[in-house]
């Protein structure tokens, strides 16, 4: 028996990088999964190499008929359980570069998605008789950087947004937290076809307590430890998963152990 057996799951943003290996991994760990996104030749094709137990389905996170669509085909499958919102897109500009179109497409994916996603979902998972949504934050959901001002903003409202869906929802058994990785080796981390990262794609992290990017199924181990019931009675909580990045940074300047 796997830690996710008899449970069904959406996973959005799951035709690559971080939502593919997720989905991949609740398969292995039994949950039927849905694999939802906007892509939909590469996410039928993670569907079918993933075989019975997996389903494509086509899901424009701001649209909440596509939603809709996704939660049936879910309850269908099963109990609707889990709900990983990992769809996300970055933008990088300065806020005077920017304009408030680019900012609103952000905010749109990233924070009005996961809204909409929730609100769907509530009335399967509390016919299930609970469940764990999952919302992949960021590291720039607890600090910041120059020229993310839209990413940051809407990391840091799925954070706040993540809290009162947690105190709405948990007296359902309806489970709501935040995943906040550092750098990830995907396409946001410029990957490309790479499937390990070099000592180049490293380099930027060489003086965090950990040195080097995170990879996929180090954020994705996290998302099942809160899919499944090991976590059940963690809710409207932070899981930071960042190599240490928001501890500090180690100088060479100062003692360290040798």
């Amino acid at each position: 028996m796997g830690r996710l057996s008899g449970k069904v799951a959406i996973i959005t943003g799951a035709a690559r990088g971080m939502g593919e290996t997720t989905a991949r991994l609740f398969h292995r760990e039994g949950a039927v999964v849905v694999i939802a996104d906007v892509l939909d030749t590469e996410g039928q094709a993670v569907a079918d190499s993933l075989g019975e137990g997996a389903h494509y389905v086509h899901l424009d996170v701001r649209e909440e008929a596509d939603w809709q669509r996704a939660v049936e085909l879910a309850t269908s499958l099963g109990s609707y359980q889990v709900l990983v919102n990992n769809a996300a897109i970055l933008y990088a500009a300065a806020i005077t570069d920017a304009t408030p179109e680019d900012y609103m497409r952000v905010i749109s994916i990233n924070q009005l998605g996961p809204y909409i996603g929730m609100r769907e979902s509530f009335a399967a998972m509390k016919a299930a008789g609970g469940g764990s949504i999952i919302n992949i934050s960021s590291i720039d959901g607890l600090q910041s950087k120059n020229g993310l001002s839209a990413y940051s903003s809407s990391k840091w409202a799925l954070r706040g947004l993540s809290k009162s869906a947690a105190l709405e929802f948990g007296r359902f058994n309806i489970r709501v937290n935040t995943v906040h990785p550092g750098g990830v080796f995907t396409a946001m981390h410029a990957a490309g076809d790479k499937t390990e990262p070099t000592e180049e794609d490293n380099a930027f992290y060489a003086h965090h307590p950990l040195p080097r990017v995170g990879l996929p199924s180090e954020i994705a181990s996290m998302s099942l430890y809160l899919a499944s019931d090991d976590s059940s009675y963690s809710t409207g909580a932070e899981f930071i998963v960042d190599g240490g990045w928001s501890a500090g940074m180690r100088l060479d300047m100062l003692p360290t152990a040798q």
